[in-house]
């Protein structure tokens, strides 16, 4: 959950980490650090700082010339946040310096053994032993002194490794976080995310789990952390630097948000069937024999992606009258689930590098099972993994917070229903009818997000609140889930979603005026059995925010949504709601790209 950023080449490399770690700093952001050297240098040469990027900008001397460096930016797992523990980590004797992503499951018991040896730690991290380990290494090359201290360790690690004694290279490896290589023009480097390395080079190579590289300035090349030579062909990322500027947004979120309309149309682009009211989705490898054989889907995320998987079995469920379920994958892949071969499994992840997501998938994958992915980033783990599945288009997501990606994997899982409903019972009026409202979408999102000055001013009406409840009923529960956790996620105000059907089976002992509840409540078979549970409220003095289709009597305001299709009214509701918890956050003053405590892409467990 961190940021890698490293190069090697003939440029100074020092402002290039730095720009890196800029755009990576939604990775994480307690602590950053740099290293660099060059062929000419006497040694290594470190400055590390706690806090923001910006803070560690301002240690670096002016003159802390280089052509090679690694940098990290931190996101705590073994160790407060301070100078000590940020990273890189550098051996007693300055030849040694390690940037790394992941847990190191046995450092403890490594560390006892190398502090029986009399190695002294500056840092309370598991990073350093790796440090320490390269350094202790009897081996005559980077390379095996590497491979050799990877043999010890058990966990998981994304690494960059420089060594005084081999100034013209830097050694990656990867098992279970991310390593991507930049191939430039003599010069080369790695990174833990594609954003730091669009400015430079849309060349890249992704080194899969087992798998180390050396760069120097004119090559590369990969191979097992056995030794056995791979073969690594660079691919072209879509994916362009000006994609990560905010655009003339005061935040990413803000950015995001408002690029839903285009993101949206995105994902449906090229897709659409109207000779079969159906669509295309050939990255499936799915046929439709198969498709028909499916008896079961199962869909797999954490966070903000499970709550779109559960947006998105309920399509399946409604359109391809097929029974589908969303479990959080941190959970599914510990309770030794039953494994059925007639069950389509969905792993969902923006990033793709989710690590409890991959991990599910890996253990499925070992029991046979056929495992689709819907994932944002092309050539991800999760993508290669997989045996097919979809990619949802919505371009770069630099705020912690999701928001495009989430409404883009709403819209992705329509389109799985649709396909899987077509190939199965739902009729070809049915299909068109589902297509005339996925092609509403990006106009009906423009129109929700012209009345941001009223939801601002709602937000900011809500922003004394110390506690927010967030209801829904079934297609509305799912909606009700994920606002909940964007209002939690950027504002810090505790919040939480019931089903609307269970309030009175507990939650209703909590409603009070200083209690707000947001209810979702679309025009549906069960708007009368949502407006009973307004009543409810209203009845114990509870102040109502509804988000609906009409003006809600029983609701103290209400933002109004346009009308799709049943099915798909979840995708849209969102909406307003992410601007809801934006308007707070910002209302209260916080941090709204990277709250708190939070980072961008989970590759540790």
């Amino acid at each position: 959950m961190c940021g890698i950023v490293g190069y090697i080449g003939r440029r100074d490399v020092a402002p290039l980490l730095l720009e890196g770690l800029q755009r990576l700093e939604y990775r994480g952001y307690d602590s950053a650090g740099i290293v660099v050297t060059s062929p000419k240098a006497a040694g290594l040469k470190m400055v590390k700082a706690k806090g923001r990027v910006r803070d560690l900008e301002a240690k670096v001397p002016k003159r802390f010339a280089g052509t090679t460096g690694i940098a990290h930016t931190r996101w705590a797992t073994h160790g407060a946040p301070s100078d000590h523990n940020a990273h890189p980590h550098m051996s007693a004797d300055n030849k040694v310096a390690v940037v790394h992503n992941g847990i190191i499951d046995n450092a403890s018991e490594l560390r006892k053994k190398l502090e029986a040896d009399g190695v002294e730690f500056l840092s309370e991290t598991d990073t350093e032993v790796l440090t320490h380990l390269i350094a202790r290494s009897q081996a005559e090359t980077l390379e095996e002194k590497v491979r050799q201290t990877l043999r010890l360790i058990e966990g998981t690690y994304g690494i960059a490794v420089m060594h005084a004694d081999f100034p013209d290279r830097i050694v990656a490896a990867r098992n279970g976080s991310p390593v991507v290589l930049g191939i430039g023009e003599k010069e080369m480097f790695v990174a833990s995310d594609i954003a730091a390395l669009v400015t430079h080079t849309r060349q890249i190579v992704t080194l899969d789990d087992g798998e180390m590289a050396t760069l120097k300035a004119d090559d590369f090349r990969t191979y097992t952390t056995e030794g056995t030579r791979t073969t690594a062909e660079p691919t072209t990322v879509e994916w362009e630097a000006a994609s990560y500027d905010m655009g003339g947004h005061d935040t990413y979120m803000h950015k995001e948000i408002h690029e839903q309309p285009d993101a949206v149309d995105r994902v449906l682009r090229g897709r659409i069937d109207d000779r079969f009211s159906t669509v295309h989705l050939g990255g499936l490898n799915l046929d439709a024999r198969e498709a028909r054989a499916v008896r079961r889907v199962k869909i797999l995320g954490c966070g903000t992606s499970y709550h779109a998987g559960m947006i998105g079995a309920q399509m399946i469920e409604e359109l391809a009258r097929i029974p589908a379920d969303a479990e959080p994958a941190s959970e599914f892949r510990y309770r030794n689930a039953v494994v059925d071969p007639d069950t389509l499994y969905v792993a969902v992840s923006q990033s793709g590098e989710t690590y409890d997501v991959l991990a599910a998938v890996q253990e499925l994958k070992r029991k046979g099972a056929r495992v689709l992915g819907i994932v944002n980033v092309v050539g991800s783990a999760i993508a290669r993994e997989a045996d097919g599945g979809m990619y949802v288009h919505a371009g770069p997501e630099v705020c912690v917070v999701s928001t495009k990606c989430f409404t883009n994997t709403t819209v992705a899982f329509a389109l799985l229903a649709l396909h899987l409903g077509r190939t199965r019972d739902l009729s070809v009026r049915d299909g068109k009818r589902i297509i005339e409202g996925l092609r509403k979408l990006p106009a009906q999102i423009s129109e929700i997000l012209e009345q941001e000055e009223e939801i601002k001013k709602l937000a900011e009406g809500y922003a004394e609140a110390r506690s927010m409840l967030f209801i829904g009923r079934v297609r509305g529960y799912p909606v009700a889930r994920e606002a909940s956790l964007k209002l939690k996620e950027v504002s810090y105000i505790h919040a939480e979603a019931y089903p609307a059907s269970e309030l009175k089976h507990g939650p209703l002992a909590l409603i009070e005026p200083a209690l707000p509840t947001v209810a979702i409540v679309p025009n549906d078979d069960l708007l009368e059995k949502n407006r009973a549970a307004l009543e409810e409220i209203k009845a114990r003095s509870g102040r109502i925010l509804a988000v609906a289709h009409q003006n809600q009597e029983k609701a103290d305001e209400t933002i109004i949504v346009p009308k799709n299709e049943d099915e798909l009214d979840p995708i849209l509701m969102g909406i307003p709601l992410q601007l809801l918890a934006y308007h707070t956050a910002l209302a209260l003053g916080r941090d709204i790209d990277k709250p708190r405590n939070l980072a961008k892409s989970v590759t540790v467990e």
